[in-house]
């Protein structure tokens, strides 16, 4: 048997005195890679006190050992660094699909360490061992789509290259990381851009080694392919009823159908039927352009598109021509999800037809995404438009502004629906034009700069999940307490859809609570939607193993938009998936035999790590009281309804204080303060960990 997966090799790369050098990788192996790894770098090297624009603070590009191999789903890119979007300036991860994951490793590296700060523009070249640091002074000052461009043409059509615009140049705390033009990494980009790095550009022509073989993998993949995996976030019903399946659900992303098409692709694509078994057809399931952009998108969608390794292709990419002959921009469009829906919340007025019925939804996201995309304009998942909505509602920005600059923005066009106000909304915001760019500091720097009232806080329309300035992300409303704890263990939103995807499956209420039951001990661990019950310990069970799951995925490097495989769209399976997937691919790809009860403990050693760096930087062991924090709408909302009666996702404040109690103990984290005790971090192998917190005096007692 040989190790296969890992490559071997973490390149480090000091831009101040331009030091290139690698580490080895199995150094780290305990923490698995992406996520696991990083941390455990940042907990080590990066001195208490660091700002996240300081030099000091490091920014880590990190892949897992099954990224490459072909695992389905496999191609994300962990970004770790220290936080610009709230005073605490934490440790907090960002995240994109695409190539750049994949093509780091083919190039023989498992991540990249950032560090120092270069005096001048420079862009990083990696080809295989040939690893230079170059001037991009060509480039500094454009977009991101040019800037990909460019360092193509230097380097090769093959080429991937992960970039910052001119909002990551500018260090605009909201600022992402993409590569592939439409996958992005949201709060880092800034860290980026004050180390004067505008972009990484890699080629790699190597291999992933495989520890077992080969046809073990494939065996592998084809059971996933025919028998587990569902539609985009792991939906394993169809949005509408048809022959093969006898449940469907119009939420559901799995959106094929007969009669739907790609109508712009040279011959006019039909999604059609796709039953499971079939696995050539996988890959029309998800028809995201008409579930993202309205229906009037079929005719304009040219394919699905998506990340290296992944059936999936969750990336609508569609040809509108009309956009550029009114707003001057490509007609050719990619995206997903929120990098489509953030603009339209920026056009609070809403968006008005602008060339043919039906088609506001489609031109206001498509105008938007391209313009945010290219100046490199991160969204703080969707808050940005939010803050926008309070102060130009309640007068403040005629109160902070100046009348000049006031009456320079085209406030016209944002009343009448014209998503041409996002060109000179995103330009603003991108290149710190006057006060009105202060939008891109973030939510918590913002509302204290502008003095947003505690109506803002508290109102369930802004959606600001902590007092820390950061929003909800599948919180509440998606498995009551579960969903409230995850908001809270995290540094900025939390991207874990490990309970969404499961409680958003489409499968009727009763399969999950029976599927629950067999995870996590009672299918009491599962609520219908909007008719909760009090905490209880299987809830606590349930939440643990979600975000554990998502930390190994985020380490492995796994989507975890799809994964875990919790459910299936087969009916003789009982609509069954397998949660040991993530285990048998990491066996066959390492070749190490691992259990799926073994990487789950890997993956909370990488949790409680994750918690443990937390104590250190805020300095403080009390994060119930410091930390894990709740806005008061979540607990107010529906004043006319009490928590746990039908209709109503409102939570109670005593009933939260006790989910995070039992929560904790399911961490084996103190139950009074939420820290890592000395005998969990010594139980998970992290002696160090907790020799550095004794010295520090952030050890529970």
């Amino acid at each position: 048997m040989s190790i296969g997966g890992w490559t071997g090799k973490i390149l480090r790369v000091n831009l101040t005195n331009g030091k290139i050098s690698s580490v080895d990788t199995s150094k780290y192996q305990d923490y698995i890679g992406g996520m696991g790894i990083a941390y455990k770098i940042m907990f080590d090297e990066v001195p208490l006190g660091t700002k996240p624009y300081d030099p000091e603070n490091k920014i880590i590009f990190g892949s897992g050992p099954l990224c490459g191999s072909g695992v389905p789903c496999s191609s994300r890119t962990n970004i770790t660094s220290l936080y610009p979007g709230n005073d605490k300036n934490l440790v907090t991860d960002s995240h994109m699909g695409g190539n750049f994951a994949a093509f780091l490793k083919y190039a023989g590296w498992d991540m990249i360490i950032i560090e120092g700060a270069s005096k001048k523009p420079v862009w990083l070249r990696i080809e295989n061992d040939d690893v230079t640091i170059e001037d991009a002074s060509f480039v500094w000052g454009t977009g991101i789509f040019n800037t990909t461009a460019q360092i193509a043409s230097v380097m090769g059509k093959e080429t991937c290259v992960a970039a910052i615009g001119q909002s990551g140049e500018n260090m605009v705390p909201m600022s992402v990381i993409m590569n592939g033009s439409s996958h992005s990494a949201g709060g880092h980009g800034g860290v980026m851009g004050s180390k004067k790095l505008k972009a990484i550009g890699v080629i790699g022509t190597g291999s992933i080694k495989i520890g077992k073989d080969r046809s073990d993998l494939m065996k592998l993949d084809t059971y996933m392919l025919k028998d587990i995996i569902g539609a985009n976030n792991q939906h394993v019903v169809p949005s509408t009823p048809q022959p093969w399946t006898e449940f469907s659900d119009e939420a559901s992303r799995w959106t094929a159908k007969e009669g739907l098409h790609w109508g712009a692709s040279s011959s006019n694509v039909e999604t059609g039927l796709c039953p499971p078994g079939d696995i050539n057809k996988v890959g029309y399931r998800t028809q995201k352009a008409t579930k993202d952009l309205g229906a009037v998108a079929e005719k304009y969608t040219v394919r699905m598109g998506g990340c290296h390794s992944c059936p999936i292709r969750c990336h609508a990419q569609v040809y509108v021509p009309k956009i550029k002959e009114k707003y001057g921009l490509s007609p050719y469009a990619a995206n997903t999800c929120m990098g489509w829906s953030s603009p339209n919340t920026v056009m609070i007025k809403g968006v008005q037809d602008q060339f043919e019925e039906g088609d506001k939804s489609m031109i206001g996201k498509v105008v938007g995404a391209q313009v945010a995309d290219d100046y490199g304009v991160w969204c703080n998942y969707g808050e940005i438009g939010r803050d926008l909505k309070y102060a130009y509602e309640n007068g403040i920005l005629k109160e902070v502004l100046s009348e000049e600059e006031y009456n320079s923005i085209p406030w016209d066009l944002l009343e009448a629906g014209d998503p041409g106000f996002l060109l000179d909304f995103y330009r603003r915001i991108a290149l710190k034009e006057g006060e009105l760019s202060h939008l891109g500091d973030g939510t918590y720097f913002i509302a204290k700069r502008w003095n947003f009232g505690e109506d803002f806080w508290n109102a369930p329309s802004s959606k600001m999940w902590s007092p820390l300035g950061y929003p909800l992300h599948h919180s509440s409303e998606a498995g009551a307490q579960v969903g409230a704890v995850i908001n809270c263990l995290f540094n900025r939103d939390p991207m874990c859809h490990t309970h969404s995807n499961f409680l958003g499956a489409g499968l009727p209420i009763d399969i999950l609570k029976e599927i629950g039951a067999e995870i996590w001990g009672s299918a009491d661990a599962v609520d219908a939607p909007a008719n909760y019950t009090p905490m209880n310990e299987y809830k606590a069970k349930f939440a643990k193993w979600s975000i554990v799951r998502n930390c190994l995925h985020d380490s492995l490097t796994l989507c975890n938009w799809m994964w875990p495989m919790v459910t299936s769209p087969v009916k003789e399976r009982n609509y069954r998936g397998d949660t040991t997937l993530e285990a048998q691919y990491f066996s066959v790809v390492t070749g190490i035999d691992t259990t799926e009860e073994e990487l789950d403990i890997a993956a909370e050693r990488i949790l409680t790590l994750h918690r443990a760096l937390t104590v250190k930087e805020m300095g403080t062991v009390d994060m119930r009281k410091e930390h894990d924090l709740m806005t008061d709408w979540i607990f107010d909302k529906d004043p006319d309804k009490k928590a746990f009666t039908p209709g109503t996702t409102k939570l109670d404040r005593e009933d939260m204080q006790i989910a995070l109690t039992m929560f904790y103990k399911e961490m084996g984290w103190d139950e009074k303060t939420g820290a890592p005790t000395k005998a969990t971090l010594e139980r998970l192998g992290m002696h160090d960990v907790a020799d550095e917190l004794g010295k520090l005096g952030l050890l529970p007692f």
